[in-house]
C-alpha cells in the first residue's frame, strides 16, 4: 500500500522551488534581457539615423584657398541650419520609436528598468548619430583639401550646430539638438505609462464601486409589548366606557398601576384619586 505526503509544502532539501521564486527569478531575468535589447536597439537606430542624416542633409560649399585651408563660399547660407533641421528631425523620429517600442515590449510588463534603459538607449543613439553623420565623407573632404589646387569647391562635412572641429566630444551648442532623440523618447514612453496608469486606477475605481455593496439602511425596530393571555375562565379586563385602549399596558392597566381613566382596576385595593 503506498501513501503520499499531505503536507502543503514541499520538505527541506527538496528540489522544487517555490513557484513565487521562480517567478521573480523570470521577472529579473526578463528586465534584464529587455533593458539590454532596447540599449541595443537604440544603437543601431542611431547608426541608422546617422547615415541618413549624413545623406539626405545638405552640405555647405566650401572653396579651397590654399593649401589645407578653404573659406565657405556664400558666409549666408542656410546649410548648416538645414543640417540641423534634419538632425532634429531624424532624433525626434528616433526618440518616437525609442519610446514607443520600449514601452509596449518591456515598459509595461517589467517596469522601472526598461524605463531607465530607454532614457540610456535614446542618449547613446544621438551620440552615435552625430558620430556617424559627421564622419561620413569626412576622410575624403580633407584628401581634396590638401590635394586639390586653389579655387576648387568642395562639399564640407557635417556639422552638428555647425562646429565642424568637435567631432570627438559634442559642442554645447550641440546638446539641443542632441536632446531631440532624449526628448522624444522620455514623452512617448512616460506619457503611455501615466496613462495607462490614470486607465488602472479608473478601472480599479468602477470595480470597487459594482463590487462592494452600497450600505443598506435598517428600520430602526417598534417595541411591541408581549401579548397576554389570560388564566382559564378569566377574560381579560376591558377598558372602561368610552376610554381608547391606546395607552394601556399589557395588563389592562398602565404601567403605574392605574388604569388609563385614572381609576384603579377593579378588584385592586389602590386608592383611586382625589376628588377634585
Amino acid at each position: 500500500m503506498s501513501m503520499t505526503s499531505e503536507f502543503p509544502f514541499s520538505p527541506p532539501g527538496s528540489s522544487v522551488a517555490p513557484s513565487a521564486k521562480d517567478g521573480e527569478r523570470a521577472s529579473a531575468a526578463g528586465s534584464v534581457l529587455s533593458s539590454a535589447g532596447i540599449v541595443l536597439g537604440s544603437a543601431v537606430l542611431g547608426l541608422l539615423g546617422g547615415l541618413l542624416w549624413a545623406q539626405l542633409a545638405p552640405r555647405a560649399i566650401y572653396e579651397v584657398v590654399g593649401r589645407g585651408s578653404a573659406n565657405v563660399v556664400n558666409p549666408e547660407t542656410t546649410a548648416f541650419i538645414a543640417g540641423d533641421a534634419v538632425y532634429c528631425l531624424f532624433g525626434l523620429l528616433g526618440g518616437v520609436i525609442i519610446g514607443l517600442v520600449g514601452y509596449l515590449l518591456a515598459v509595461r510588463r517589467y517596469g522601472p528598468w526598461p524605463m531607465a534603459s530607454i532614457l540610456v538607449g535614446s542618449v547613446l543613439a544621438a551620440g552615435i548619430a552625430r558620430w556617424v553623420g559627421e564622419h561620413s565623407g569626412l576622410t575624403a573632404f580633407d584628401s581634396s583639401l590638401l590635394n586639390s589646387p586653389v579655387g576648387t569647391h568642395l562639399h564640407a562635412p557635417l556639422g552638428l550646430a555647425g562646429d565642424t572641429a568637435a567631432t570627438t566630444w559634442p559642442a554645447l551648442a550641440a546638446f539641443p539638438a542632441m536632446a531631440s532623440w532624449l526628448l522624444a523618447a522620455t514623452v512617448v514612453a512616460g506619457g503611455l505609462t501615466l496613462l495607462a496608469g490614470l486607465r488602472e486606477r479608473s478601472r480599479n475605481a468602477v470595480y470597487a464601486e459594482v463590487v462592494t455593496p452600497a450600505p443598506q439602511r435598517t428600520a430602526s425596530p417598534i417595541w411591541a409589548p408581549p401579548a397576554w393571555n389570560p388564566p382559564p375562565g378569566q377574560s381579560p379586563p376591558q377598558p372602561p366606557p368610552g376610554q381608547s385602549p391606546s395607552g394601556q399596558s399589557p395588563w389592562g392597566q398602565s404601567p403605574w398601576g392605574q388604569s388609563p381613566s385614572g381609576q384603579p382596576p377593579p378588584g385592586s385595593d389602590q386608592p383611586g384619586p382625589p376628588p377634585a
